[in-house]
């Protein structure tokens, strides 16, 4: 198996980035998804990967031709994005940039950062929350939370040692990424020309000078991939491979304290909805090596992730997921290190399943990958 190893990413175009909602119809409007899902690079990756090694594309689709590194579509090969995440070029080093984690709220007119806290309601409060625990925000003052941030990577050490990210640790979508209104033309199925009294919208994305893509990945060869087709429409974007400093959570500190946050670093398609992998009804979660239990849960709003599968030539199944920045607080913390490092590399995934195949896909795609914090 190749090292784990890293890329960037960097626009070369405005990228049409869209999501999985139905567009085209006259008067409709397409959304622009961003950030895009993990899957977006794994198969921007994957398919200049087959390009450049000369894999007939068909036979590859059908399981005729499997290449050394990215095996079949059924029987996926070592290749795994282990980390996507945005990033921007900052004095020519690549500064990674994080999702706000859900258990923090940004006040914008005080430039200040809350933090929730996992709190027991008093008893004569009833309400249906399956854990124990509920994330409470305690302000002497109510103010409108406001949206739109990202950590940088001093917010974000901050935040994984236990500390709360000053506001000056933030930077807005804007200071990011611009969108665009771009006017699409209905074709005629039969003739190919433009259909009559079908115009409609959809956005496209401007990343902002030196704002890209950060990648981890293992089981790739990276070798004279410089141009990528990435999104809708094959927009290009360029291949570098700078030094990038990922972090790294202090797990024997983790272990010490028996307690630690798990953040969603991606989308988590999880069989039981909410609930994360090897987790029961009673908030106990069991994996291989770590046991502990689920006290309290700050999820983002749910999202549908699919696709379209180009070896098949057919959408994927459309899975409801657990928003990337959702946190989970977890006590009775029983594991060692290595467990725990184990877990931060691999994510939250079944030991087994039904349909390993589309696991073992997503998997490779980079979904369910999350962080540790204290």
């Amino acid at each position: 198996m190749t090292p784990q190893q890293s890329c960037f990413l960097q626009p070369l175009d405005t990228l049409v980035l869209r999501g999985n909602k139905l567009f085209g119809d006259p008067g409709s409007y397409g959304e622009a998804l961003m950030p895009p899902w993990p899957s977006v690079a794994a198969g921007a990756l994957r398919s200049a990967m087959l390009a450049r090694d000369g894999i007939d594309l068909a036979a590859f689709g059908r399981g005729q031709a499997p290449h050394p590194e990215l095996g079949t579509p059924e029987r996926p090969g070592a290749f795994e994005l282990q980390a996507f995440q945005l990033a921007r070029l900052v004095a020519g080093q690549v500064e990674l940039l994080w999702r706000l984690p859900a258990d923090l709220v940004v006040d914008k007119a005080n430039e200040s950062v809350y933090g929730m806290e996992p709190t027991q309601l008093a008893g004569s409060l009833e309400n249906s929350a399956p854990l124990p625990l509920l994330p409470v925000l305690a302000q002497a003052e109510r103010s409108k939370p406001a949206n739109g941030y990202w950590l940088t990577q001093a917010g974000w050490a901050a935040y994984m040692t236990g500390k709360l990210p000053s506001f000056h640790q933030l930077i807005h979508s804007r200071e990011l990424w611009q969108l665009e209104m771009r006017v699409g033309v209905g074709l005629d199925p039969t003739t190919r020309a433009a259909a009559d009294g079908k115009l409609f919208s959809t956005q496209a994305v401007t990343l902002l000078d030196g704002v890209g893509f950060a990648l981890s990945l293992r089981g790739a060869r990276l070798d004279d991939l410089g141009l990528l087709r990435f999104g809708g429409e094959g927009r290009s974007v360029s291949l570098s491979r700078p030094d990038i400093s990922w972090p790294t959570p202090d797990f024997e500190a983790l272990a010490r304290r028996k307690k630690c946050r798990v953040v969603l670093t991606t989308p988590g398609l999880f069989a039981d909805g909410w609930r994360l992998p090897g987790m029961g009804l009673d908030g106990r979660l069991n994996l291989p090596g770590l046991s502990a239990r689920v006290s309290c849960a700050a999820l983002g709003a749910a999202e549908i992730i699919s696709g379209f599968d180009m070896a098949r030539r057919e959408p994927k199944p459309a899975q409801r997921a657990v928003a990337a920045g959702s946190v989970y607080w977890l006590d009775e913390l029983q594991a060692e290190p290595d467990a725990l490092g184990k877990l931060a590399e691999t994510g939250f995934w079944p030991a087994a399943d039904d349909n390993q195949a589309h696991t073992d896909q997503r998997r490779a795609e980079g979904f369910n990958r999350c962080a540790l914090a204290l």
